[in-house]
């Protein structure tokens, strides 16, 4: 299995980056996207961002065009819309594929956990959460119609705290 630290991955910017800078945080990678009826998660996503990047936890932004065409914009675009109308601050990376042939080595990686369920595969919506332990481990896998603000998700990502191991 691929370390999903040294996959190589371009900022929101298109500079060459990985995921090695958040080895050792809480992570909680998620596919966006701007003009779905999800959108507005972005809200609770920035939320547990601001309340939780203190204790060693980061929200990974991966804007995808995949379902429906639902993220048009360039990456400027996707920048400032994410910015003005969410306030996001946490990290954006390059708009990439999560599904099919053309799915990126790190969604690969990440669709072969599964849910709570148990069903791995395929990446269902815009919006999908997959929470990854300090360590690197994907340890639950949150579908898109599971809220930033659910109860069960914030629980899990205080149990993957940094703080807490």
């Amino acid at each position: 299995m691929s370390d999903l630290y040294d996959i190589p991955i371009h900022t929101l910017q298109g500079a060459e980056s990985s995921l090695a800078p958040y080895k050792g945080q809480a992570l909680l990678l998620v596919n966006v996207a701007s003009k779905c009826g999800l959108t507005p998660q972005y809200s609770g996503l920035q939320h547990l961002q601001d309340q939780y990047a203190d204790q060693g936890f980061s929200v990974l932004g991966f804007p995808c065009n995949q379902f429906l065409e639902q993220e048009p914009g360039t990456a400027d675009e996707i920048a400032q819309f994410c910015s003005v109308n969410y306030g996001v601050t946490f990290p954006l990376f390059e708009k990439i594929e999560v599904n099919g042939p053309g799915r990126h080595p790190l969604y690969a990686l990440l669709s072969a956990a599964p849910d709570a369920e148990g069903a791995a595969g395929d990446v269902q919506w815009n919006f999908e959460k997959f929470l990854v332990s300090p360590e690197g481990a994907i340890v639950a896998r949150f579908r898109p119609g599971v809220e930033p603000e659910d109860p069960a998700l914030v629980a899990a990502v205080e149990g993957t705290l940094p703080g807490d191991r």
